[in-house]
């Protein structure tokens, strides 16, 4: 029974190491089978169980699961199921679960946090199909958006009293560039924006004075992957500065397995929160795979192709004929994030690759060991007993008499 149950584990971390060898090479797919798996999961409550985890949990997993759908239904010949899924969101956005953390009295309404996400995602909406009346709410919040910025002393509004994240001005911002009739309030922002960069980065913070924009903390990795992911669509060329500068600092290969984002800037270290979650050798899960998608927006394929991969490996997903889920689906805002960073366009901003040819070669070499190791023993066992030595026992050498001369 011992021999047989050897032989059962040994086959099952072979399989393992062969389908994650298998995965590494083949491209990724599956993000319509991704969504189908969140919104069974959003229909039984993941969206509460999300917001026991962090303030925006219900608000993120429902916006995010649109977003997705936005950029999967600009590829899709029938955008029928796209609409109707992002529609579905922003109906959860706008309900009482929706607005539950936060004050209407902020301006815009509900802060720029809530404001900025849900006017993206209504954009998004508007440009698969035109509806009047999302066109009027949508037209409706990008001048109360807008008139906010232009009010305010600062290019970073608050999400809640006294709080203020860059990240979210910028989504919002981003907001305002899918309309024309804002042009001018998104370049004085990009102005005032360039004079508030941390300046031990030289990148846009992750926590800034509510009333005068300046940095109270420095740039982390998991604002800049979503920083970077809208900062394309608000001005190209600040964007290229910003993801330079970003890659040259958060980019690390730690153990040199494949490329990771750090939560803190190389030759730093500091804690881990519920924005980064755990740092395992410094590096941030969630900033990585929010990576993917920052890196492919901004032109630089091959390091999100290789961020993928990677991901493929670590995230072990299960598919089925209608569903694709990673880490046993046991965290659906991951997966969120994860299908709307491997949804985002690819653009070709002429950026050279973060991720060079030869990045798979120790994570391939690592994996066949661990397919082969479990057979080893067995190996070593059947050359013994043909040599005539069997494993179980002492060796007896045989006696060879003597003979007298």
């Amino acid at each position: 029974m011992g021999k047989i149950v050897r032989v059962l584990l040994a086959a099952l971390l072979s399989a393992f190491a062969t389908g994650a060898l298998l995965r590494l090479y083949a491209p990724v797919r599956g993000a319509e089978r991704q969504l189908h798996h969140l919104r069974a999961e959003l229909d039984a409550g993941a969206g509460q169980d999300a917001q026991r985890l962090f303030p925006e949990g219900y608000f993120f997993l429902h916006a995010l699961y649109g977003l997705a759908w936005v950029d999967v239904g600009r590829r899709a010949h029938d955008k029928a199921e796209a609409v109707r899924e992002i529609r579905w969101a922003l109906e959860r956005l706008d309900s009482p679960d929706g607005t539950a953390p936060f004050r209407a009295g902020l301006a815009p309404r509900y802060g720029i946090f809530y404001a900025g996400w849900t006017n993206w995602l209504r954009g998004g909406l508007l440009s698969l199909r035109r509806d009047p009346d999302q066109v009027r709410r949508f037209e409706s919040g990008s001048r109360e958006i807008a008139r906010a910025f232009d009010a305010s002393a600062t290019p970073f509004l608050p999400a809640y009293p006294g709080q203020s994240w860059p990240v979210d001005s910028t989504v919002a911002i981003a907001s305002l560039g899918l309309s024309p009739d804002h042009a001018g309030t998104v370049r004085a922002w990009v102005d005032r924006a360039r004079q508030r960069l941390d300046p031990a980065t030289g990148l846009l913070p992750h926590v800034s004075d509510p009333a005068t924009g300046e940095p109270r903390q420095g740039a982390r990795g998991s604002s800049q992957s979503v920083i970077l992911r809208f900062l394309a669509d608000v001005d190209p060329r600040f964007a290229r500065e910003q993801y330079l500068r970003f890659r040259e600092l958060f980019v690390d290969s730690p153990l040199h397995l494949g490329p990771a984002v750090r939560e803190y800037p190389k030759g730093t270290h500091g804690a881990g929160d519920v924005d980064s979650g755990p740092l395992p050798l410094g590096i941030s899960f969630s900033a990585t795979v929010v990576a993917i998608g920052a890196a492919r927006v901004n032109g630089d394929g091959a390091l999100a192709d290789a961020m993928a991969a990677y991901g493929e490996v670590a995230g072990v997903p299960i598919t089925t004929w209608h569903t694709k889920r990673y880490a046993l689906g046991l965290l659906p805002i991951g997966d969120a994030f994860l299908v709307w960073a491997n949804t985002a366009p690819a653009r070709a901003t002429g950026i050279p690759g973060g991720a060079g040819p030869l990045w798979k070669v120790p994570l391939t070499a690592l994996l066949l060991l661990l397919a082969a190791a479990p057979w080893a023993p067995r190996r070593r066992e059947r050359r013994r007993q043909r040599a005539g030595r069997p494993d179980d026992g002492p060796v007896v050498e045989p006696v060879v008499p003597e003979h007298s001369a």
